[in-house]
């Protein structure tokens, strides 16, 4: 198993977040033992720009060799970009998941919400089970 990145916030779903240095934003992806699970990504539709969106709404959906599966917001806010390079080369989410494999940028609604995420501690015992 990767080492998971002790600096950025987790879902129980197996999204992350990381800051982007733009105050209120956040990077969202899944996380590597989330693209382990997965498998090969040979699709994925990506959502539109300006588009808002409550923690818990289906973000997108990415299809695997193995399945169809659904990305959820970790956080309600407003989409402000999303990553292109994925439409030509959505195996990025496998090679680099927290690098150039992000999905979507959000910006934070209620920055509250935060508090309901979990540190890469807590996300490492989760998936340890």
């Amino acid at each position: 198993m990767s080492e998971i990145p002790p600096d950025l916030l987790y879902t129980e779903e197996h999204e992350y977040l990381k800051p982007t240095g733009d105050e209120g934003v956040y990077q969202v992806g899944i996380t590597d033992y989330a693209q382990g699970e997965l498998g090969d990504i040979v699709f994925i539709e990506l959502p539109e720009s300006g588009k808002g969106v409550s923690a818990g709404d289906v973000l997108t959906t990415v299809e695997s060799v193995k399945s169809v599966s659904e990305i959820y917001a970790p956080l309600g806010g407003e989409i402000t970009d999303a990553n292109s390079a994925l439409e030509a080369d959505p195996g990025l989410i496998n090679s680099d998941p927290y690098g150039e494999g992000w999905i979507v940028k959000i910006r934070l609604g209620d920055p509250g919400e935060l508090s309901g995420m979990m540190s890469g501690d807590e996300y490492e015992q989760l998936i340890k089970g």
